[in-house]
């Protein structure tokens, strides 16, 4: 299959995965993830942009004063965040879009969030690259998600999983977003690692 039909084929996949998504997580959400949502979108603050709002399982979480713009690439993803945002009464600006070049002009946000949804875009570091620039100087980057083992033994299952999801869906287990967020010269501010070290989350600030 050539590369110009692969993005159109994963978009197809995440539509088809919408309308049991919830349901698939659940047993991460309340096992794995933890109290991760709440954890991380209390902390939004001003203008916040959700990157891969998907379903919109992080919307009853933020605080009311934040004014939130979220970005999602599945049609059908983006379909059901925003029933849920009618159905909480949540105000939201949700919108289809491809993080990969985020229709935003620089300096835009004092917050961006995105949780458990890097591992499933093409160029993770192209990605957090237009995060930082979409940021305001100071603004907080909240972001959370599976990343490879502290556990020598399931590291190793992590990286044979790569070999047939990355192909199929998309999916990387190996990926850990904080070296990049490093590299692009944020400041991490707070981190924390759980579930048999698969599980990181972490508040960093644009400098």
């Amino acid at each position: 299959m050539d590369r110009a039909s692969r993005p159109e084929r994963l978009r197809k996949y995440w539509d088809r995965q919408a309308g049991g998504y919830d349901g698939c997580v659940a047993f991460s959400e309340r096992h794995m993830f933890r109290d991760t949502r709440p954890w991380l979108c209390g902390r939004a603050e001003g203008e916040t942009l959700e990157v891969a709002v998907g379903t919109g399982l992080n919307l009853p979480h933020y605080p009311p004063g934040v004014r939130l713009t979220g970005l999602e690439w599945s049609p059908r993803m983006l379909e059901l965040a925003r029933h849920r945002a009618d159905r909480i009464g949540r105000r939201a600006d949700l919108r289809l879009g491809d993080a990969h070049g985020l229709p935003f002009p620089d300096a835009r946000f004092d917050t961006v969030v995105c949780t458990f949804s890097l591992c499933c875009v093409q160029d993770d570091r192209r990605v957090l690259a237009e995060m930082a620039r979409v940021l305001r100087p100071g603004g907080l980057l909240l972001l959370a998600d599976h990343v490879p083992s502290t556990l020598p033994p399931v590291h190793v299952l992590q990286a044979l999983a790569d070999r047939v999801s990355v192909r199929r869906t998309g999916e990387h287990f190996c990926r850990r977003p904080l070296l990049a967020v490093r590299a692009l010269g944020f400041a991490v501010e707070q981190s924390d690692r759980f579930s048999l070290g698969i599980i990181e989350r972490l508040v960093a600030r644009r400098l």
